[in-house]
């Protein structure tokens, strides 16, 4: 490893390459990272779901039967947004106690804290189980790379634990909710204005689901670690000149369900609860995560960062989605955990910070994660 590649030099470099999605374009930071990973003894494997779309999977193998652990990022970040910020988000500078731009919290501090980890432990010999990175395109739109991964034979089997480096302020999570979209659509039939009785308004059709969504009944108990599942009417559209009466009108819905709570159950109830008025159709279905508190590893994970937080960690959960959706089934399932150091509160805001100490800690407690995991006989 070169000596100056620090996590903080690791976070600017990263930060110093736009990978803004749309359009994404992660194809030349994943390979100044595949480099890096390939010289410190890591087999190197890109995936590409699009041009320049490119996820990259660095393993380092074990010599024992235990699985490997896994270290997740996402590599794109959101736009920077129309408000102006008071430096270059692409330039990584520092100031004070924190290091500023676009994906410093969200999520390129975490990247840099876990390649750092693997490239320490890299120069370790005797490893007993397998490290594997997994650096994805298209989180933010979709977790496009992840989907992409998930659905090519042989890349995410036999992992047996995996983290997130969504961020946390280094706080592990053991899980997350999904989401499922859907479009709802209200048809009509279409007349003069003027005569609105020759005609069946798709608006008010729409209107009167919209009431009845705002007291939908999820009809399951409310989990105790992530909460109620939501609802959101995020889009209604509906009509093309305001002198005729619509007869097509659309909802947009978001719905956040708990673990378990699969979307073909959702589109059911939706269904009788809005009635033969509405036409449903699922957009899109992220699933839930959420691993058990108790598990030994996951115990031995809140051990690990205990020293660095100001209170000891309870269990918690998010209510956003990530990568985990799809990569822990064809991984078999393992316990899973988010932690990162960027500040949730920064994600996606103008002037997005990430405080340095936190990347620091984050590098330390993901080695000391993969120490354990690595070395254990």
């Amino acid at each position: 490893m070169k000596s100056d590649l620090t996590p903080l030099l690791l976070t600017q470099k990263l930060i110093r390459f736009n990978t803004v999605n749309p359009p994404g374009r992660e194809k030349a930071c994943a390979a100044w990272l595949g480099k890096i990973l390939e010289e410190a003894g890591f087999q190197i494997a890109f995936y590409e779901f699009d041009e320049a779309r490119t996820s990259l999977v660095a393993a380092l193998g074990g010599a024992g039967e235990r699985t490997s652990l896994c270290f997740s990022g996402h590599l794109d970040t959101v736009p920077p947004g129309r408000a102006p910020w008071r430096m270059n988000p692409f330039s990584g500078e520092v100031e004070g106690n924190k290091i500023y731009g676009r994906g410093a919290s969200d999520m390129k501090g975490g990247v840099a804290a876990m390649v750092s980890a693997a490239l320490r432990l890299s120069k370790i010999g005797g490893l007993k189980a397998g490290l594997t990175l997994i650096l994805t395109a298209g989180e933010e739109t979709g977790c496009e790379g992840a989907k992409y991964l998930a659905g090519k034979d042989g890349v995410l089997t036999g992992a047996g634990a995996l983290v997130i480096g969504e961020p946390t302020s280094n706080v592990p999570f053991v899980g997350h909710k999904g989401a499922v979209r859907f479009e709802l659509t209200a048809r009509g039939k279409t007349a003069h204005a003027a005569m609105p009785e020759k005609g069946e308004n798709a608006i008010y059709k729409a209107a009167r689901a919209i009431e009845r969504l705002e007291a939908f009944d999820f009809g399951v108990a409310e989990n105790p670690i992530l909460g109620k599942p939501t609802l959101n009417v995020g889009i209604i559209s509906g009509g093309i000149n305001i002198n005729s009466v619509p007869d097509r009108a659309t909802i947009g819905v978001d719905i956040r369900p708990t673990p378990g709570l699969r979307a073909d159950e959702i589109g059911d109830r939706l269904g009788v609860c809005l009635g033969p008025e509405i036409e449903i159709r699922c957009l899109e279905a992220f699933s839930g995560v959420l691993s058990d508190p108790e598990d030994p590893w996951i115990r031995e994970i809140f051990e690990i960062v205990t020293p660095y937080l100001e209170t000891p960690p309870v269990p918690k959960g998010a209510p956003y989605f990530t990568d985990a959706s799809f990569l822990v089934a064809p991984m078999g399932h393992p316990p899973a955990v988010l932690l990162g150091p960027g500040e949730p509160g920064q994600a996606h805001s103008t002037d997005e910070f990430c405080f340095l100490a936190r990347i620091e800690e984050a590098a330390e407690i993901y080695f000391e994660m993969a120490r354990r995991w690595c070395l254990a006989r």
